[in-house]
């Protein structure tokens, strides 16, 4: 068969994340066809109807249609945004047991219809899940990406770039581990301009270690505190999906934190986890690996011991030493 030279990225569920990367795909002209797939036929039908009446204001119409998982034979990348919601007070690995069962559902009937291309899972929790979707659908593991510490990421670069009055794209800065309670900064490399972070607390009394410390819990609560005010999150992690969809349609070799596959990284053997990670055409690259100082690697293997903890209920996980 002939290769297909048009990008088509098929969306699984039409909840508020997917119904949001819809639309900032569309926006961003990132794809030539958009498939929305949900089990609630009517719903994905509206978005996709609504999504179409506004492609005359969009910078390149984008094909977009609502269809089924025989649309996924024909993606490059399969976007899963389906599963059971976060609700106050729960967190994202409470989720496990509810998704798992949804997520070997959708997989095995994605790959019944001849899928190979690239999974972006986004549904938390995410570093599980995306393990679970690596397992379920024997694709190779640079071929299943998830969204991982994206959205931590670009929240810290946003918070650090207001204390410091400079913008976000001016700060270089990494949220690592868990997508969740786990997760750590990166405080050894953080820059502001090339300068780093802590250099530059030391070089002005009105900056803190104690204002950053607080930076962070509001970036690692910052999902909960967002549940609580509008009962969830969702435009902030579909511009991220959007960001790595281009990555890898463009083929970009861009590096961003996802959550990838570690088989002796970071010291760290058979997990998902968010690290940094050259995304291109095959999907993850290479992860790239940082010169973490002692308290960040303990940080980083408490986060995957979490994670593997909550992994060996389901799958035969290595332990890592």
């Amino acid at each position: 068969m002939p290769k297909r030279n048009v990008n088509r990225v098929a969306l699984i569920g039409a909840g508020s994340v997917g119904s949001s990367y819809a639309f900032a795909m569309l926006n961003q002209a990132v794809a030539e066809e958009f498939v929305i797939i949900d089990l609630n036929e009517n719903k994905a039908m509206g978005d996709a109807m609504d999504l179409n009446h506004g492609k005359v204001f969009a910078p390149n119409p984008t094909k977009t249609w609502y269809g089924t998982y025989e649309d996924c034979r024909d993606a490059d990348i399969v976007c899963i945004c389906a599963g059971a919601n976060q609700k106050p007070g729960e967190t994202r690995l409470d989720l496990v047991k509810k998704n798992l069962v949804i997520f070997k559902s959708i997989v095995d009937d994605v790959m019944a219809n001849g899928f190979d291309g690239i999974f972006l899972v986004a549904t938390n929790p995410v570093d599980v899940l995306t393990y679970a979707t690596w397992k379920f659908s024997g694709l190779p593991k640079e071929r299943v990406i998830g969204s991982g510490t994206i959205l931590d990421s670009g929240r810290f670069r946003y918070l650090l770039g207001e204390y410091f009055d400079v913008s976000p794209s001016s700060v270089h800065a990494s949220i690592i581990g868990e997508h969740g309670d786990t997760e750590l900064p990166v405080w050894s490399h953080a820059t502001i301009g090339g300068v780093p972070v802590l250099e530059l607390i030391e070089r002005h009394d009105h900056y803190t270690k104690e204002d950053l410390d607080e930076i962070f819990v509001n970036v690692r609560d910052a999902a909960y505190q967002i549940i609580e005010k509008k009962g969830a999150t969702y435009y902030g992690i579909a511009m991220g999906l959007t960001r790595i969809t281009k990555a890898i349609l463009y083929n970009e070799n861009s590096i961003m934190t996802v959550s990838a596959y570690l088989n002796g990284e970071y010291n760290v053997d058979d997990v998902y986890i968010g690290v940094p990670a050259v995304l291109n055409r095959t999907g993850i690259r290479n992860v790239m690996e940082i010169n973490l100082n002692e308290e960040e690697q303990r940080k980083l293997n408490h986060s995957a011991t979490v994670l593997k903890d909550i992994l060996s209920e389901q799958f035969d996980v290595k332990q890592t030493n």
